[in-house]
């Protein structure tokens, strides 16, 4: 990571629509954002309110219809689609409320796809010590079916984080888990964010969870309150 960077995410005057004609529908109105490097940040606010799309932004994964966001001093906003998605596989990891593993690949198979496609020869060493990382060490040959919610998730955070991407994107990553097993995914996204000294930007409804970050953005009908 590029710890002499202010900003690890620097974002100006965004504005992003969505639909067309009579249904077109102004979601993010103007935004600035700032966030340091090595920092967790929670994107908070009612269902609707544009905290998910602005965290699409981040990740490259939705494009705004005009301002300007810069990852690591890189801005993005001008790149063709191959050349973010480029970037996206060396810079950003990102953890999604449903998993998204591929059913038909192991545990170990999933993580190490990401570092296949950057082209790591050792891709199967790293996603093994990942797996090891997240208390998954046994659970290598395993297909996602054969997993449980909680194991799911660890292995779709072994998978965001195995290429060290400088910035952690996290979309309500204890969604679709029980209480108890929402705080040990929580415990382990904060613990392996400090280990690696990512910066991580997370959506969530979980109040408690928000208040684990060093701060909190509230955000209402695609603006960010102060």
């Amino acid at each position: 990571m590029k710890q002499d960077l202010a900003h690890a995410i620097f974002i100006r005057d965004l504005h992003l629509f969505l639909g067309d004609k009579a249904s077109r529908v102004h979601v993010l109105k103007g935004m600035d954002l700032e966030i340091a490097p090595a920092t967790s940040t929670g994107i908070v606010g009612p269902s609707g309110s544009g905290k998910s799309t602005l965290l699409m932004v981040i990740a490259g994964l939705e494009r705004a219809d005009s301002g300007r966001v810069e990852i690591n001093g890189v801005d993005i906003t001008g790149m063709t689609e191959d050349a973010l998605a480029a970037f996206r596989g060396r810079n950003v990891g990102i953890v999604f409320q449903s998993f998204h593993l591929i059913p038909n690949m192991t545990a170990q198979e999933n993580v190490a796809v990401p570092l296949e496609l950057s082209g790591k020869s050792d891709a199967m060493d790293i996603a093994a010590k990942e797996l090891e990382a997240v208390g998954l060490a046994q659970r290598l040959n395993h297909y996602p079916a054969q997993l449980s919610g909680g194991e799911q998730q660890r292995v779709a955070l072994a998978r965001a984080l195995a290429p060290s991407p400088s910035v952690l994107i996290a979309d309500e990553p204890t969604g679709n888990l029980d209480g108890e097993t929402g705080r040990q995914i929580a415990d382990l996204l904060f613990e392996r964010q400090r280990d690696k000294g990512t910066t991580l930007v997370l959506v969530t409804h979980d109040p408690k969870l928000a208040e684990r970050c060093d701060r909190m953005v509230p955000v209402r009908s695609g603006i960010i309150e102060a």
